[in-house]
């Protein structure tokens, strides 16, 4: 297991669209996710125990950031045959156990992980209400451990501001993950 950082935020870069399928039955677009105040797309995955240290204040903070007209979606793109913690069903339950109150969508192609450049679970992408990135930072100071609880809730009030005013913070610290489980092809 690797831990990888992504890259700095690439200002204004379009949100590339996709359609996949969701652990509710459905299928999402890009635009069935966003809010009118702009859009978080996450790339997450069941066993990262980065993911895991932070899921319940991300949870939490997707709920309030609904408040403010911030759509979520989260993405799992990692390679289930190598992982089976990972595939569809296990999405599902774990969706279903923790209530998610965002799509979890599943990649198996890993094509729209390759469309935004992600690196790492977890890695986030906030995006305005044009659908303009504004931000690619940490959820908090949590790593593979949760922060500690008074952390400053950098992604929230990162999209919180891009809900006001359609920018994003200058100064942003990179997320850490484990590396995205890309098949051999």
């Amino acid at each position: 297991m690797v831990a990888l950082n992504p890259p700095v935020c690439d200002f204004g870069q379009p949100a590339p669209d996709f359609l996949l399928p969701a652990t509710d039955g459905r299928h999402y677009r890009l635009t069935d996710c966003r809010g009118p105040n702009g859009l978080l797309v996450m790339f997450i995955c069941n066993h990262c125990p980065y993911v895991q240290a932070i899921i319940d204040r991300l949870i939490r903070d997707c709920r309030e950031l609904a408040e403010h007209g911030i759509g979520s979606v989260a993405i799992m793109s990692n390679d289930t045959e190598a992982y089976p913690d990972d595939a569809f069903p296990n999405m599902k339950r774990w969706a279903e156990e923790l209530a998610f109150p965002f799509p979890y969508l599943f990649d198996a192609d890993q094509s729209v992980a390759r469309a935004y450049g992600a690196v790492c679970t977890p890695d986030f992408f906030g995006y305005n209400a044009g659908l303009e990135l504004q931000y690619r930072g940490r959820l908090d100071a949590s790593g593979r451990n949760p922060g500690p609880a008074d952390a400053p809730r950098e992604l929230f009030e990162a999209m919180r501001m891009i809900a006001a005013g359609g920018l994003g913070p200058q100064q942003q610290t990179a997320s850490i993950g484990c590396s995205i489980k890309w098949r051999n092809t």
